[in-house]
């Protein structure tokens, strides 16, 4: 594994760590012990900018499903540094501010940090990967972790409901982009960005391009809250503010923007791209900056200017855009001015809108509110804080000397460059993208001014204020305060980013503009009397104007009716689905297990039985069948008596008996066709299945028969003889009719060549079918996890996972003597045969999964001749924790093999002569088999001892 792979997963391990540490460590915050994590990576991404900036920039791969064209393939170029500095330098300061933010005592600090570094993490894979799959993924992941994190208060209504909302906005958003990105795989063959690029000239004329180019960017403008998918932002300031300051200023809203300036080499050349990013952005400019001078709440500001500096950044990448589509042209270079203000506006923006947050967040912190209609006065009380939000609001409006002069400088640059392109009849009506652009920067303006004098100046209303205010601790303080620093700084010395990053990150969105000496960015404070410079001082003065009027003026400072707006919109379409999904189900949610059953047969039938018909592959090919011999018509005849009988039978015990007999007659065909790895695990299988099925029964009332209408028994009996037909064929026509070569002769020959093991079955397990075991695995734990909660959530108060007392256990237990005195012998034979079954797997019959279902009968042996209370204090162990430690030791072997340039899950074997066992053959499938093995004995044991202790 390289270093930048382990750059992407350092904030996964963290977290882990955590999980595993935070008890033992609840006297220092958790936020001590992870700075550490974002510092590094920020160092260590600061050291690759010479490498960069020289054009040479890092790809490593790691081969995950290779057959697939899946693999975790990582690039570092210039616009994915810029997006690392960001993820991990203002990661480092938002954690640094978020230790003296939240209170350790109070509340679940190492639940927050293990979500914040979860979506450090994701980011970091966002915006590292270069397979669309892999990117994929991670996107998803920022999804999930940014709902945790929105909804960490979870006990406030709004906390809910705004992570809901941003979940759902950005997994559509999601979903749409996946799409997008298949379509892309179908027009070039893969699904790296860099290979999709280099072969450009065979998708852009693909009827799929545009599909798939609108796909993408539902993806790009839901995350990036665009208009109208907008509306997630503002209901996620529900958020602690370190949260809002990360997240939502700096990073999560920014994974949009990077997908439309990764992506624009593919898209820019064509003039529907550059019209629906660069309009889309211009709308959600002037209509976020409108909506922010309307609100009270100091956050609700930001998340809405937030919401309109992301769209100016759209706006210029739609911009920058047209050069890809006048390529060649004299004209190409302008257009480029247009993405290098983007760039430079992005980090701006994260440098100014990081350090609101933190002072918003100061400001609620130590006087008790946001609402700006109980603030006032503050500035002489907390100077330090006034002096960062003035820093920050002023390059926020666009004023010197403060870096958002000079990105709103070349905004306006590049907009009055856009009025006079000559496509789509832009000549004639173009103009008004500058004037979209002034009026929304005038409200910029307007908005900052309200952030800062509202809250500092004025009276102090001591009285509407929950707590006496004063300065915020050092420790708060120090993070805003060197992002204003840095806010000065880079308004001074711009090209202190220009040469080293922004040059770079050109080279990336603009590959085919690049010359020989790449992308010349320099940036300069005054370029004289431009229109530019009046545009900003008419800016000044309208602004000025329009703040002093905004207390007056109604149109100025009222909220929109709420039945007008797009949150209305999306409640009521939120409700109809709810209500039309409730209606839908409540048609066939009858409660009875029957019509369940009914539903799923039907279906099974008209589906199944419909395709076997349609396609005609129905075969009574029988001639290459074997004879049967005496013993297989005899364990025939075994099966269908007690299959035929247990309709009839009257109590719940009979039942049992005759379908473990069932169970055992399969055994008995197993054995007959000398398969004993499935004889055995489908002995042990119905062994705890009988077991289960007597702890289920015992709690259920006495069998009673049921008066049913004959005409349903004629339903019954046509559905189920239906089901049964359909089976018959189905493996009639799959034994008669093979439309493939059957891949058997594939594991016979390779089982020991490729895996080290003659034991076919177990090899196909662990190795050439592992990741389905690993899977399948997961789904057992989450299954059990599902049958614990359902019986251990306390119905009054939803409590989860109660220590269960001794008077609790429930399962019944035998006096008998002779039980118990031969379970004292029996369950040594068992474990120890356990064992075997376990370490001879690889090569003989036997398995982690046998080995893990022979020793839970060992213990289910135990429990019914001693109780459980014995049991428990025999093996004090927590089955669900063996269960997690299983599962995580099968995906540490799958994650281990990248540490040796291997795909997922791939193992090594060797022979070595070890004492007193001489040649021995040791293989990595041993330990992936060990981590089924544990899980296998967790989830049987978590779900016999539930239902064991039900009352």
């Amino acid at each position: 594994m390289s270093t930048l792979h382990f750059a992407v997963m350092a904030p996964f391990i963290a977290a882990l760590v955590v999980l595993l540490i935070y008890k033992i460590t609840r006297r220092i915050h958790t936020g001590w012990l992870i700075l550490p994590v974002p510092v590094l990576l920020f160092v260590y991404f600061l050291g690759l900018i010479p490498s960069i900036q020289a054009g040479n920039p890092v790809h490593e791969v790691l081969e995950w499903i290779p057959s697939l064209g899946i693999n975790f393939t990582v690039y570092l170029d210039g616009l994915s540094l810029i997006f690392t500095l960001l993820i991990s330098g203002i990661g480092s300061l938002v954690v640094l501010y978020s230790i003296f933010y939240m209170d350790k005592n109070k509340e679940a600090v190492h639940r927050f940090y293990i979500y914040l570094l979860l979506f450090m993490g994701a980011m970091l894979g966002v915006v590292l990967s270069d397979n669309l799959m892999v990117l994929y993924g991670f996107w998803e992941m920022t999804s999930i972790s940014s709902f945790l994190l929105i909804a960490f208060w979870n006990h406030r209504d709004r906390s809910r409901y705004g992570a809901l909302k941003s979940m759902l906005i950005t997994v559509f958003g999601g979903l749409a982009m996946l799409a997008g990105f298949i379509l892309l795989y179908v027009m070039a063959g893969t699904f790296s960005v860099r290979e999709i690029i280099s072969n450009l000239h065979t998708i852009t004329d693909h009827a799929l391009f545009i599909p798939a180019m609108i796909l993408v960017l539902l993806g790009a403008f839901t995350k990036s809250a665009q208009f109208p998918f907008h509306i997630w932002l503002p209901d996620a300031m529900e958020a602690p503010t370190p949260v809002s300051a990360y997240l939502h200023s700096a990073t999560m809203v920014k994974a949009g923007i990077y997908l439309v300036a990764r992506l624009s080499p593919v898209f820019a050349g064509h003039s529907l791209w550059i019209w629906l990013v660069s309009a889309t952005g211009l709308v959600t400019l002037i209509y976020a900056s409108v909506r922010a001078i309307k609100q009270t709440d100091l956050k609700a500001l930001l998340a809405f200017s937030t919401i309109s500096q992301l769209g100016l950044i759209m706006s210029l990448l739609g911009l920058g855009s047209a050069a890809a589509y006048f390529s060649g042209s004299v004209d190409t270079l302008i257009y480029t001015k247009a993405t290098t203000a983007a760039v430079f506006h992005l980090m701006n923006h994260a440098i100014f809108k990081g350090a609101l947050f933190m002072v918003v967040g100061i400001v609620d912190h130590e006087t008790g509110t946001r609402d700006i209609r109980r603030l006032g006065g503050l500035m002489t009380l907390m100077p330090i804080t006034f002096t960062v939000a003035v820093i920050g609001a002023f390059s926020m409006a666009g004023l010197p000397p403060f870096n958002g002069f000079l990105s709103k400088e070349m905004f306006f640059t590049a907009v009055l460059h856009a009025a006079s392109m000559e496509f789509w009849n832009v000549e004639t009506w173009g103009v008004l993208i500058p004037i979209v652009a002034w009026i929304a920067s005038v409200f910029t303006f307007v908005y900052s001014m309200i952030l800062v004098f509202r809250t500092f100046t004025g009276r102090l209303q001591s009285d509407k204020l929950e707590k006496q205010p004063h300065e915020a601790p050092i420790g708060m303080l120090t993070p805003p305060v060197i992002l204003a620093s840095l806010a000065i700084v880079f308004g001074l010395f711009p090209n202190l980013l220009s040469y080293s990053l922004i040059e770079p990150a050109m080279a990336s969105i603009h590959p085919s503009l690049l010359q020989p000496g790449g992308f010349n960015v320099k940036i300069e404070f005054w370029h004289g009397w431009t229109p530019e410079i009046f545009m900003t001082i008419a800016i000044i003065i309208v602004g000025t104007l329009l703040y002093f009027l905004h207390g007056k003026l109604a149109v100025l400072n009222t909220a929109l009716t709420r039945k007008l707006s797009l949150n209305h919109l999306y409640d009521w379409g939120l409700r109809s689905l709810e209500g039309g999904g409730r209606s839908v189900t409540k048609s066939y949610m009858t409660g009875s297990l029957r019509h369940y059953v009914l539903y799923i047969f039907v279906f099974f039938i008209a589906v199944l039985g419909g395709s076997l018909l349609l396609t005609d592959h129905i075969r009574f090919d029988i001639s290459e069948f074997a004879p049967m011999s005496i013993y297989e018509a005899a364990a025939v005849i075994g099966l269908v008596v007690p299959a035929i009988v247990l309709p009839f039978v009257r109590t719940r015990l009979m039942a049992i008996i005759l379908t473990g007999a069932i169970g055992y007659m399969v055994v008995l065909f197993f054995v007959l066709f000398r398969a004993p790895d499935l004889a055995l695990t489908q002995m042990i299988v119905e062994t705890v299945s009988v077991m289960l099925f007597l702890l289920c029964f015992y709690h259920l009332p006495k069998l009673k028969r049921e008066k049913v209408a004959m005409s349903l028994k004629w339903k019954n009996l046509l559905i189920s003889a239906g089901a049964g037909a359909v089976v018959t064929l189905i493996a009639l026509a799959a034994s008669s009719d093979r439309a493939f070569e059957s891949i058997s002769e594939f594991f016979v020959k390779e089982s020991y060549t490729l895996a080290g093991g003659k034991n076919i079955v177990n090899v196909i397990l662990v190795d050439f079918r592992g990741f389905d075991t690993m899977l399948e695995v997961m789904v057992l734990g989450i299954a059990a996890l599902g049958i614990f909660a359902l019986i251990k959530v306390d119905s009054g108060e939803g409590v989860l996972g109660k220590r269960e007392a001794a008077s609790d256990l429930h399962l019944p237990n035998s006096n008998d003597v002779i039980l118990r005195t031969i379970s004292r012998v029996v369950i040594f034979i068992v474990l120890a045969f356990s064992w075997y079954l376990f370490m001879a797997g690889h090569n003989e019959p036997g398995g982690g999964f046998i080995g893990g279902l022979m020793t839970t009968a060992a213990l289910v042996l135990l429990s019914m001749a001693y109780g459980m209370d014995m049991t428990k204090n025999i093996i004090p162990v927590s089955f669900r924790r063996m269960t997690a430690i299983g599962l995580m030791i099968a995906l540490l072997t799958g994650v281990g093999s990248f540490l040796f340039g291997a795909p997922f899950l791939s193992h090594a074997f060797d022979y070595f002569d070890l004492p007193l066992l001489g040649e021995t053959e040791l293989a990595t499938a041993v330990l992936f088999d060990l981590g089924v093995y544990l899980a296998v004995v967790g989830v049987t044991m978590t779900i016999i001892n539930s239902i064991g202790r039900d009352n």
